[in-house]
């Protein structure tokens, strides 16, 4: 049983980051593992987050969504979690996953009013409904986890709406993300130049944190500062273009990713490359024979997004989102092409590539849930 508490552990992992242009929602990780209701289990349960990520995947319809944690330093030695749970919470904080605060609750609305994200939490917030008025006025911003019969689901707490809602990011968050910025504090896990500082700062990656993936700074005083530090950042710079693209496999969003003018990205079946978007988990037989190992290769150049097919049996753009075969252009091997707005580039029937706005859903759902591997006493849920 530890073995698969151990992996979902790490399923849950993959669904924990600071990334501005991922989180798909913001949340108190000392709260969410305290819903004791939602499995009637031990008091602190970090699978709990699981439960939660899984229900916000039904909610949005869309497989791999990550969400945005913010931590109580307490948390880190909190004696109702085992002591594999606390290790991988610090693990997190020193890769820069999450943030570790002294008050999470001011924190988690700044970073959900300067990222235009819906909160989860059963807090009413009443002390700063002065300062973040969407609060109430947006309804789906602040939505509560609670029991329900196939696992948690979310209601209408503060200012109405029962499914989560994403706003738009406030006008300091677009100057704060329009920057890179820079930690004085040596090892910041979260604007550092290395890895994390920490205890597990061996297990850290050794390269500088990218730009395009550090959270928002906090605003002290209207100065950008260390939310974890407390001190004051400076400006290293403008923020390297990046655009959102996404995976459509079968009608369902599989998973997002960031497109940056650095680096190109490789998507296909497996390709063999740091950072490349592998699909072989969701294709079946047929598409797994036709799509290349790397079949795609994806490219930022002056704000446009240029698509190269780099496989064995070609690809096609959908203009505008058709699926008109008249109007499918072939793009074939070593061919490139600019992804206009709306085009979708075609790997295989029903695989799609392109922005997530312009890929709406359009098939039933299905979830991967990162709770697969839960063993059955670990998620007594309430009948």
């Amino acid at each position: 049983m530890r073995f698969e508490i151990s992996k979902v552990l790490d399923a849950i992992e993959g669904r924990v980051c600071t990334d501005p242009s991922l989180v798909r929602a913001v949340l108190d990780l000392a709260e969410v593992i305290r819903y004791q209701d939602i499995d009637g289990g031990r008091p602190a349960s970090l699978l709990r987050l699981g439960m939660v990520i899984d229900a916000l995947s039904r909610e949005l319809e869309e497989d791999s969504v990550p969400v945005y944690a913010v931590v109580h330093r307490a948390l880190l030695s909190d004696a109702d979690l085992t002591s594999n749970e606390r290790m991988v919470v610090r693990r997190w904080a020193d890769d820069g996953l999450v943030e570790v605060l002294d008050n999470p609750g001011d924190r988690m609305l700044e970073v959900a009013d300067l990222l235009g994200l819906p909160v989860l939490s059963r807090g009413r917030f009443d002390g700063l409904r002065g300062r973040y008025p969407w609060v109430t006025d947006q309804p789906g911003r602040v939505v509560a986890p609670v029991p329900g019969a196939g696992g948690p689901t979310f209601v209408a707490h503060v200012g109405g709406g029962d499914t989560p809602v994403a706003g738009d990011r406030s006008p300091a968050g677009v100057k704060l993300l329009a920057r890179k910025w820079r930690c004085p504090e040596p090892g910041c896990a979260l604007f550092g130049q290395g890895g994390g500082g920490g205890a597990f700062a061996d297990l850290a990656a050794v390269t500088d944190r990218s730009p395009v993936t550090q959270p928002p700074p906090s605003l002290r005083g209207g100065v950008p500062t260390c939310p974890r530090h407390g001190t004051r950042l400076n400006d290293a710079g403008p923020r390297p273009r990046s655009e959102v693209l996404a995976v459509r496999i079968g009608g369902l969003i599989r998973r997002r990713f960031v497109l940056t003018d650095e680096e190109p990205v490789l998507v296909g079946r497996a390709p063999d490359a740091a950072g490349a978007i592998v699909l072989g988990q969701w294709l079946n037989d047929e598409a797994r024979r036709w799509i290349s190992r790397s079949h795609l290769k994806l490219e930022l150049r002056v704000g446009e997004i240029i698509v190269t097919d780099v496989s064995t049996n070609g690809s096609g753009i959908r203009p505008g989102g058709s699926m008109t075969e008249a109007e499918r252009i072939p793009l074939k091997p070593q061919q490139s092409r600019v992804l206009a707005e709306g085009d979708m580039v075609e790997l295989y029937p029903g695989v799609q590539v392109g922005r997530p706005d312009e890929l709406p859903a359009g098939a039933p759902y299905t979830p991967a849930s990162v709770m697969a591997e839960a063993p059955t006493m670990a998620m007594r849920l309430p009948r």
